[in-house]
């Protein structure tokens, strides 16, 4: 038997009335959804903004070549790998010890010791090549007789210049090496700039005459 005019109209005003809390949640679920997340992002935007504000504190790579303790900026740090076998290459002078194959791409291995006229620097199990990063545009890495961790700059005082001509335990002298530094333990740091030793005409000129 069909449905009356009058029980469908009464059908019709009770789903309006259970459609239109539904309807006045859905909405409101909506809004707050809005809120939060523009809540979000105004909070996103506010860390962004004093992330910015705040200096990177951690931004040394400390190391050691030999007995030399060593910071690299880590803008100018790309990955650190354990040593792979390096190829000779003839002809070419004592400090650049060869090729190594990584992942498919060929680095140069510089020995920094043996450049900056010191002894050879020995691998072995903590000895570490310390790729350029990609900013250099140097397919090249520095042996590393073994990593020392992160560094804070602010937690570093310099010292007085050295008089090259009294030469310190443990100073490297290389116009692309910086000043020293002493940490709280009074351990002392030297800084290698590894965009002035790219720039080095030396560095660059690998071929024994």
């Amino acid at each position: 038997m069909a449905d009356s005019p009058t029980s469908l109209r009464s059908g019709s005003s009770t789903l309006a009335r259970i459609a239109a809390p539904q309807s006045a949640s859905a909405k409101l679920a909506l809004v707050n959804r809005r809120d939060r997340l523009r809540d979000f992002q105004a909070g996103l935007a506010e860390k962004l903004k004093r992330a910015e504000a705040t200096p990177l504190t951690v931004n040394r790579l400390g190391l050691q070549i030999g007995p030399h303790r060593l910071l690299v900026d880590l803008a100018d740090a790309g990955e650190i790998l354990t040593v792979p076998d390096i190829m000779p290459v003839p002809l070419t002078k004592p400090w650049y010890r060869g090729l190594a194959n990584v992942r498919g791409n060929l680095f140069g291995v510089v020995d920094v010791s043996l450049f900056a006229g010191g002894p050879p620097t020995p691998i072995d199990k903590e000895s570490r090549l310390l790729a350029f990063s990609g900013d250099l545009r140097l397919a090249c890495g520095i042996l590393v007789s073994r990593m020392l961790g992160l560094r804070s700059a602010s937690d570093l005082v310099p010292t007085p210049p050295t008089d090259e001509s009294q030469p310190v335990d443990g100073t490297l002298f290389a116009p692309w090496v910086r000043g020293r530094l002493v940490d709280a333990q009074d351990a002392h740091w030297q800084e290698i700039d590894l965009a002035a030793l790219t720039a080095d005409p030396r560095f660059l000129d690998i071929a024994r005459t």
